[in-house]
C-alpha cells in the first residue's frame, strides 16, 4: 500500500491574521501614493478651481477700489466747482450748487466768498455783488430760485490778475469757500488753480440762477466776455498827450 504525504493545513486563526496583514499593507500603500500627489502637483489641470472656493469670494466683500457715494451735507445742498477759464488776465470760475436733498431749496441772491492764501490765513479783499467793476455780463440782478430734489443752480467768480501799483505786493489765493448764502455753512471748493488777484484786492461774482435741466453740466464756465481794452481800475491816457 501506497501512502501519500498531505499538507499539515493551517489553523484558521493564522490564516487570518495573513490576511488582515495584506489589507493592512495595501491600505497604506494606497495611503502613501494618495499623500504623495499634492494640490499643488496638478494645478491649473481641467476640472480644477484656479481661485478661491465660491463661499470664500462672496465673503471677500467689493473690491478695495470700490469707493461709496457721496453723502449729501447736512444743509441738503452741495457746492463744487466746475472748472476755470483765463483770458487776457481775465479770470472765471464756475460754480454749481446742487440739491441733493429730498426737500425743496430756495436761493435769492449772491454767492458768499472766502479768499485763503497757502497757510490757510484769510486774505484781505472785497468782493464785488454782480462783478460790474471787473467785467460787463454779469450784472444780472439775483431772483428766487427754487430747486426741486436733483436741480442744480450756478454762478460765476470773476477777478483780475491786474497790477497797477509795483508799491503793493500782489495777492495770490489758493483755498476758496463758497456759501450759498450769508449766514449759511460753506463748503471748500476748488478753483482750478491759484486765485492770482494781482494788486486788485477784489474779486467778484454773479447771482445765482437755475440751471436748464436739459443743460448738460459743463466742465468749465462758458468764457466770459471780452474785457474792454483798458480795464475799469485804470484811467485812460489823454488824448491830448
Amino acid at each position: 500500500m501506497i501512502y501519500r504525504e498531505t499538507p499539515a493545513r493551517r489553523p484558521a486563526s493564522t490564516a487570518s491574521a495573513t490576511v488582515k496583514a495584506l489589507t493592512t499593507l495595501t491600505a497604506a500603500t494606497a495611503v502613501l501614493a494618495l499623500g504623495a500627489c499634492r494640490p499643488g502637483d496638478h494645478r491649473g489641470q481641467s476640472g480644477d478651481p484656479t481661485g478661491p472656493p465660491p463661499a470664500a469670494r462672496a465673503e471677500a466683500g467689493p473690491t478695495a477700489n470700490t469707493e461709496p457715494p457721496a453723502e449729501c451735507p447736512a444743509t441738503g445742498v452741495r457746492i463744487r466747482s466746475t472748472g476755470g477759464d483765463a483770458a487776457m488776465g481775465l479770470r472765471a470760475l464756475g460754480l454749481e450748487l446742487v440739491n441733493c436733498g429730498e426737500r425743496p431749496y430756495q436761493l435769492n441772491g449772491y454767492p458768499v466768498l472766502h479768499v485763503f492764501d497757502k497757510e490757510r490765513e484769510p486774505v484781505m479783499l472785497r468782493v464785488v455783488n454782480g462783478a460790474k467793476e471787473i467785467t460787463s455780463g454779469f450784472d444780472q440782478p439775483p431772483r428766487q430760485v427754487t430747486l426741486a430734489a436733483g436741480e442744480r443752480a450756478t454762478a460765476v467768480v470773476l477777478w483780475r490778475n491786474l497790477v497797477t501799483d509795483s508799491t503793493v505786493v500782489a495777492t495770490n489765493g489758493e483755498f476758496l469757500t463758497v456759501a450759498p448764502a450769508a449766514g449759511q455753512p460753506d463748503e471748500e471748493v476748488d478753483p482750478d488753480g491759484p486765485i492770482d488777484l494781482g494788486n486788485t484786492g477784489r474779486i467778484g461774482v454773479s447771482a445765482w440762477k437755475k440751471a436748464d435741466p436739459s443743460t448738460p453740466v459743463p466742465s468749465r464756465p462758458a468764457p466770459p466776455p471780452a474785457p474792454s481794452a483798458v480795464p475799469s481800475s485804470v484811467s485812460p491816457p489823454d488824448s491830448r498827450l
